[in-house]
């Protein structure tokens, strides 16, 4: 059978998102839950093309084949790891592994700022961040109570990472 594909798609770009939804049955046999028009025509054009053309080849196929039973590798570790709490209740909870950022002095350190004539002066604590007797989550928040408005923490207090160029 010959399709004229060129004119399909013209036809394509004119169907409500509804009449997409049944060219998509028609073409691959099943359903779609999407109602992002584009990917519609896309994924339409894209299988009126494969009929019309004959589809992959045979040697494309088996590549892609190979393809797809390499990519369940794991290249890189999970980047959240959780770490079992002991519990002796009926109740088991875990603790999150906190990835400290490489950007923060180690705590104990004194991070020391001149802002509008004053010599601003914030203690790292293991969880937070001590100013002026209180405890803050971040040094975005420090930021905030010595600037009055949201200022980004680590840019505030330069010890934001230098980009080379």
């Amino acid at each position: 059978m010959i399709l004229n594909v060129g004119k399909q798609l013209a036809t394509l770009q004119r169907l409500s998102v509804k009449e997409l939804h049944e060219r998509y049955a028609e073409a691959f046999g099943e359903g779609t839950n999407t109602n992002n028009r584009a990917w519609l025509i896309k994924r339409i054009a894209w299988r009126l093309q494969a009929m019309a053309e004959g589809g992959l080849s045979e040697r494309a196929r088996r590549r892609a084949e190979e393809l797809a039973n390499d990519a369940d590798l794991r290249l890189s570790p999970p980047k959240i790891q959780t770490m079992p709490k002991q519990t002796t209740g009926r109740t088991a909870s875990t603790i999150l592994a906190e990835k400290s950022d490489d950007r923060l002095p180690l705590p104990g350190t004194i991070i020391t700022r001149e802002y509008k004539g004053q010599t601003i002066q914030v203690r790292v604590l293991p969880q937070g961040f001590e100013y002026a007797g209180e405890v803050y989550k971040s040094l975005s928040a420090v930021a905030k109570v010595v600037t009055g408005s949201h200022v980004n923490g680590y840019a505030f207090f330069r010890l934001a990472k230098e980009v080379t160029q």
